[in-house]
């Protein structure tokens, strides 16, 4: 079954290391939107990146920890998105937040394409 409709598309954009409460801050977006029943979140670990600070993040072959790029996006309803955003807003101390509205086309398995329970 599939299914149109126009939604909208938040990116969050931060650093590996950034925080919320002692946890990651991507991890404390996802645990948010799960909260909220949000349809889904992604986690993206960038390979490159820079942002307002001009330098180039990238992983160096002799260091023990990182700082890269991260961008949590989330797809959903407009209203969705409205509850969500304020929230993240309190979590991100620095980086960028994009959104955008978006055409999204869901694709539903019927329940005789749901694969056998074991």
């Amino acid at each position: 079954m599939k299914e149109e409709f126009q939604a909208r598309m938040l990116r969050i954009y931060c650093m590996e290391t950034d925080q919320w409460q002692g946890e990651p801050l991507y991890k404390a977006i996802v645990a948010r939107c799960m909260e909220l029943g949000i349809a889904g979140a992604t986690v993206y670990r960038g390979l490159e990146g820079f942002g307002a600070s001009a330098r180039i993040y990238q992983p160096h072959l002799f260091s023990i920890s990182s700082n890269l790029p991260i961008m949590v996006s989330v797809v959903d309803t407009e209203e969705q998105i409205q509850k969500l955003l304020p929230q993240v807003e309190r979590m991100i101390a620095g980086g960028l937040i994009a959104i955008s509205t978006v055409q999204a086309i869901r694709y539903l398995r019927s329940e005789q394409d749901q694969p056998a329970s074991s």
